[in-house]
């Protein structure tokens, strides 16, 4: 059986090995050396004046409390917390919840200091996180007016008085633009089925009137939930890819907060699912030319070039451009003829 003596004898040949040691929630660290679990123990109390009898070390990264065993394996300058009786230690995720806490209620006092930090920093990674941070914490996403936020006008037209009516425009000039394609498709059209292929032009461009282009997609003052892609303070969240049904990076951006974010919300995409050129408008041309008596069911075709029952909105990290290798629903490409809406 080992004394005492034999133990302490063999703590004091073993190696030192150096730490860094914490308190719970505090960013303060002291380093201290030993040759043993116990021994680091012991000088971690007398140097954070705290009582030996119950207290513990664990790993700041996770929490996990250390053996004697476990110790032994840990890399020299591992960052540990050092526990009082009763004390816990979560992990990290308690720093960053605590941080996030901070973001929230002290948001001008976190940008003003982290301002300050970037003016001298010279590390790039660290100069990104700062530049980030500021500017997701900056500007005024509950402005609405010109008058409110100039700066967030700087660059556009003077007829947009507030963010939301600049926002609806931008939607609407995306699915413009996809009328616009699916118009100029024509040429490509077979000749004895061009007058049909206007006709279903014409029946779409009165429903895009009809519903001002959809631009409510991006306007945060739209009262029905369901025909926004935003939260009412004017979050848009990435959908993820077209074979995904959500985003792995949780991707996330509020154009309304600064002109900046204004400016890389339009890298953000409407990705059409079933892709628009090499699937759905070929196959509505198709239709046209092959419907042998029957009617094209254009409003299937409308929903699918047109609205979120076929668009994702994707941050540009997440549009895959591959072929998507999706095709329209055969079903639902004709359907029964109703005299209203003829097409010969």
């Amino acid at each position: 059986m080992r004394t005492a003596w034999s133990r302490k004898a063999a703590a004091m040949a073993a190696p030192l090995r150096a730490f860094r040691l914490r308190r719970p929630g505090s960013a303060q660290k002291f380093g201290a050396a030993a040759g043993s679990l116990r021994g680091l123990l012991r000088k971690g109390c007398r140097l954070l004046q705290l009582p030996l009898a119950g207290s513990r070390l664990c790993l700041y990264e996770d929490g996990t409390e250390l053996s004697e065993p476990f110790y032994r394996t840990l890399p020299p300058q591992t960052e540990l917390v050092l526990l009082r009786p009763g004390e816990s230690w979560p992990g990290c995720c308690g720093d960053v919840e605590r941080f996030l806490a901070a973001l929230c209620s002290r948001t001008d006092a976190v940008v003003e200091a982290a301002r300050r930090l970037l003016e001298d920093e010279r590390a790039p990674r660290r100069q990104r996180l700062l530049a980030d941070l500021i500017h997701n914490l900056s500007g005024d996403s509950a402005a609405e007016r010109r008058d409110e936020d100039g700066k967030w006008f700087e660059g556009l037209e003077s007829r947009f008085k507030n963010k939301s009516s600049y926002m609806r425009y931008s939607c609407e000039s995306r699915i413009r633009s996809y009328m616009k394609e699916v118009s100029n498709f024509i040429s490509n059209v077979h000749p004895t089925a061009r007058d049909a292929y206007k006709r279903i032009l014409e029946l779409m461009a009165d429903k895009l009137k009809s519903v001002r282009y959809n631009g409510s997609y991006f306007d945060r003052t739209e009262e029905e939930a369901a025909v926004r892609l935003c939260t009412k303070e004017g979050w848009f969240s990435c959908q993820g890819p077209f074979d995904r049904d959500d985003c792995p990076c949780k991707h996330s951006i509020n154009p309304y907060t600064n002109r900046e974010s204004r400016i890389l919300f339009s890298t953000w995409n409407l990705d059409h699912i079933i892709e628009k050129k090499r699937s759905v408008v070929p196959e509505l041309a198709e239709a046209v030319k092959t419907r042998d008596g029957r009617e094209v069911n254009w409003e299937y075709f409308y929903q699918l070039l047109f609205t979120v029952d076929n668009l994702k909105l994707v941050h540009i990290a997440c549009h895959k451009k591959t072929n998507h290798h999706l095709s329209c629903d055969k079903t639902k490409i004709y359907r029964k003829r109703k005299q209203t809406s003829e097409i010969s």
